[in-house]
This record gives structure tokens, C-alpha cells and sequence, in this order.
């Protein structure tokens, strides 16, 4: 073993280390997923600034495993072992307006919704 490969084996058993996964979705069907080792005790915003400059568009919300963080809890927020940080691009469409229009197809094609029989249930 070189000197300096051993410099740097005693370095990563000195400074413990933590696995962090970083998921991002830029457009729908694709996903992007960096896993980074961090020093034990990094932030979020130290997580995003580790992934490069495409977690940083302004329109991006951040969550760890889906609890979402004001942009002041960034910075602020330390990460543990095997965290998974996700980065959230805002809504296209309305869920509630998507399902307001897909009934009201089923009602103009003459398609009842819950009109299927139902099994009676057991002992009864």
C-alpha cells in the first residue's frame, strides 16, 4: 500500500461517513438518482450543493422521504445514514381537476360509475 493510500484509509476511518440518496424527476417517466457519501452530521442544502447545479432550479421543493421542508429547514436540516432526499417539481395539472374531468367523460360515454354488482357478503 502507497503512503498516500494510506493517508486516505485513515482519513475514512477517522471522519465517519453517511450514505444519502438524492431522487429527482425532471419530467414524467424519467427519474435521476445520485447516491452521495457525505461526512457524517451534512445538511440537505450540503446534499443538494454535492449533486451539481441541476437540484438547484428555483421551482423545486425539497422533502426527506416525502416530509416536505420550508426553504429555511434546508440549510438546517441534518441528514442521517441511508436518508433519501427528494427533490419535487410542481404539479402540471390539478389532481382534483384531472378527476373532475375524467368523470365527467365516464358521464357523457354513458358509463356509470360503482354500477358493478357486488358480492354478497359471507353469512349474509
Amino acid at each position: 500500500m502507497a503512503p498516500a493510500d494510506a493517508d486516505d484509509a485513515r482519513l475514512s476511518r477517522a471522519t465517519p461517513c453517511i450514505a444519502v440518496e438524492v431522487v429527482h424527476s425532471p419530467r414524467a417517466g424519467q427519474i435521476e438518482r445520485e447516491v452521495l457519501t457525505l461526512p457524517a452530521g451534512a445538511t440537505v442544502g450540503e446534499a443538494l450543493r454535492a449533486c451539481g447545479p441541476a437540484t438547484r432550479a428555483p421551482d423545486l421543493r425539497v422533502a426527506v422521504w416525502g416530509r416536505l421542508l420550508a426553504p429555511a429547514e434546508v440549510d438546517a436540516t441534518v441528514l442521517r445514514d441511508r436518508d433519501r432526499v427528494e427533490l419535487l417539481r410542481p404539479l402540471q395539472v390539478d389532481p382534483k381537476e384531472t378527476r373532475r374531468r375524467r368523470e365527467q367523460s365516464h358521464r357523457e360515454a354513458g358509463h356509470l360509475r360503482g354500477s358493478a354488482k357486488r358480492r354478497p357478503k359471507p353469512g349474509g
